[in-house]
């Protein structure tokens, strides 16, 4: 315990998630324009086979009440008008793009999120998603899935999209205790969370994940065993167990609910992960990747061992494919070759959608560079491994920042291989950070990302 200690302490900075490489703050934004996004976009759509089909993020920023731990691009409102001027403006947006392809895209993967989707009437999502469809082809294998608030998920919500192919839910729970609800502003029962994965169940959701945050203010170890007694009840597929992102200076006051004193800290926080790991091990669930466990059952587990999990800014995936559009207020596309954000104002997306233009205010294309340690750090976040080929790059910088977590047997060397060890999954961001050539060639000036650990 003493020389895990002593590894938290030396090895919780701040650093990146990496759900992109190059990092948001590291993009080449001067040098993005929407001309090199469309020529980017469609050199991948044109590699791109039916079978593999592109995948869709559409983000629904509306909530009614304000989450104070969420770090999620949000707009509060308990007025509902607002629903079909932003669904209009989504739908053109995607007509730019489908404008600008050749031919009608094989869509394999949709993701809702927010915000809170369901915060929309289950017709506008059904109007959202009909015009998305009607103007695509939708894959054989496709699998779509949508986040959900369990107070205002309703049975109707779940029935709709189930009939528009929606096989996949993720409900936020965060945590069941009282205290902590009433910390960050997230009330809701266990009754009600049942009622919801019970529905989800009966209508045929073949994928129930469940999303917890651990390092919330008040948070002790009864609190993180209370929760996951509750949730052993109920059985989810999947488990999201993310750790607290305590960004003020770039979330402003939302997350000033609570003093910083009301966190739990260093070693704390981290003993909570390792109680709740435990707990979700216990139940059967696999550590799949970073933050993320499942049953041998879901295809999240059966990706992990063919080799198959992905990562994005949907999170871990199933399959992979080289297009992902982000639509939507904020949202991120990818082509693999480049990055694109939309607008993060809502007026400012309508405006530019409305006037014709791709919603885009900032990118960045990879050079032959980051596509390699773009690759590099995929495959330790996905599948705790990655080989270094000298023909590619020189790798004598990364080796030296991997000497101390070799030392530290957080990782294992192989020849080329570099392989993290059960020890180092606690410390996977660090061990990319190793490879991060543009966050060491200009180390931040600023506190920009959160802890590792």
């Amino acid at each position: 315990m003493q020389q895990q200690s002593s590894l938290l302490s030396k090895y919780n900075i701040p650093g990146p998630r990496y759900t992109s490489y190059p990092t948001v703050p590291y993009w080449d934004a001067e040098d993005f324009t929407e001309k090199l996004w469309v020529r980017s976009f469609q050199q991948a759509f044109a590699e791109t086979t039916d079978e593999e089909g592109i995948s869709l993020y559409i983000h629904l920023p509306y909530c009614e009440s304000l989450c104070t731990f969420c770090g999620c691009n949000k707009r509060i409102t308990k007025n509902h008008k607002v629903e079909e001027p932003y669904i209009d403006t989504v739908l053109r947006e995607w007509d730019l793009y489908l404008a600008r392809l050749p031919k009608k895209p094989s869509i394999k993967e949709i993701h809702l999120g927010g915000g809170t989707p369901t915060f929309f009437f289950p017709e506008s999502l059904k109007r959202l998603i009909d015009g998305v469809l009607s103007k695509a082809i939708k894959h054989p294998s496709a699998s779509f899935s949508f986040e959900g608030h369990p107070n205002n998920t309703t049975y109707e919500h779940l029935k709709t999209l189930r009939q528009l192919g929606f096989d996949r839910v993720s409900y936020g729970i965060q945590d069941f205790d009282p205290v902590v609800q009433e910390a960050i502003h997230r009330h809701q029962t266990f009754e009600k969370v049942k009622e919801v994965t019970e529905w989800s169940r009966q209508l045929g959701y073949t994928s129930i994940n469940y999303d917890l945050v651990y390092g919330l203010p008040f948070q002790t170890s009864k609190s993180i065993v209370g929760t996951i007694e509750k949730v052993k009840e109920l059985k989810p597929d999947r488990i999201a167990f993310y750790s607290y992102a305590h960004v003020p200076w770039i979330k402003g006051n939302g997350q000033r609910k609570f003093s910083e004193d009301d966190l739990p800290r260093d070693d704390e926080k981290r003993a909570l992960y390792e109680i709740g790991k435990e707990m979700l091990l216990d139940l059967g669930l696999v550590e799949i990747g970073m933050d993320h466990f499942a049953t041998r059952e879901d295809e999240l587990y059966t990706s992990s061992l063919n080799g198959q999990l992905h990562r994005n800014f949907m999170g871990y995936t199933a399959s992979s494919t080289r297009l992902l559009i982000g639509l939507g207020v904020s949202s991120i596309s990818d082509s693999w070759y480049g990055f694109a954000q939309n607008h993060k104002d809502v007026e400012t997306y309508q405006e530019a959608v409305n006037d014709g233009f791709l919603p885009v205010f900032r990118g960045h294309m990879l050079n032959q560079e980051d596509l390699i340690i773009r690759q590099h750090i995929l495959d330790l976040m996905c599948r705790f491994s990655t080989t270094l080929l000298e023909a590619q790059m020189p790798y004598r910088s990364i080796l030296e920042r991997l000497a101390e977590p070799l030392q530290d047997e957080l990782i294992e060397l192989s020849g080329d291989d570099v392989h993290i060890t059960e020890k180092g999954h606690a410390f996977i961001r660090n061990i990319c950070m190793a490879f991060d050539k543009r966050l060491w060639r200009k180390q931040p000036e600023t506190q920009l990302f959160s802890s590792t650990i």
